[in-house]
């Protein structure tokens, strides 16, 4: 009797998991070689996941990772993916080449920057002009006196109150 509700969450939580992957997650995306860029569209500043398939016909090498819309990548030889960041001034609606080297193989995906406006995005065949990102700096960015005073006497509170209701809880059990 207990195997079907176990079936029944098991299938749920396939079709939940299933139903969160993207739509350019999905293996050997446009790759003969098993090569990936997961999102397929991502914004200004995101992450990718740059992925090689080490199975039989994939590369079994170091991967070299290009792109003029981040830094250069290197996967290597016994790790199956690495992660970009996408420059922070990616022109929003271009779509960058990715070009992944290995054994004298070469590949070529595309990844589109969220949010444009156009119908047909134009590729960018150089790297965009960058300067310097300045972060907030110092290990007091973003300090708000009023924050951190709301958090604790959030903080505070629960804490009383979870020990107000157990010492009233073991007065009730020791009458």
């Amino acid at each position: 009797m207990r195997a079907i509700p176990a079936a029944s969450v098991a299938l749920l939580g396939v079709a939940a998991l299933s139903a969160c992957v993207p739509a350019g997650a999905a293996p050997g995306h446009g790759s003969t070689f098993g090569f990936t860029v997961s999102p397929a569209v991502v914004a200004p500043g995101g992450e990718v996941t740059l992925g090689v398939g080490r199975a039989a016909g994939g590369c079994k090498g170091r991967v070299t990772v290009t792109s003029p819309v981040f830094d250069p990548v290197a996967i290597p030889r016994h790790e199956y993916s690495a992660t970009a960041q996408v420059d922070r001034d990616a022109r929003r609606g271009a779509v960058y080449d990715v070009r992944f080297s290995c054994e004298g193989r070469t590949e070529t995906l595309e990844l589109t920057i969220a949010g444009g406006h156009s119908a047909h995005p134009t590729h960018e065949p150089r790297h965009p002009e960058k300067g310097v990102h300045a972060g907030e700096g110092g290990s007091v960015a973003g300090f708000d006196v009023k924050e951190i005073g709301l958090g604790s006497l959030l903080i505070a509170g629960s804490v009383g109150a979870a020990w107000h209701l157990s010492r009233r809880r073991s007065g009730e059990d020791a009458a």
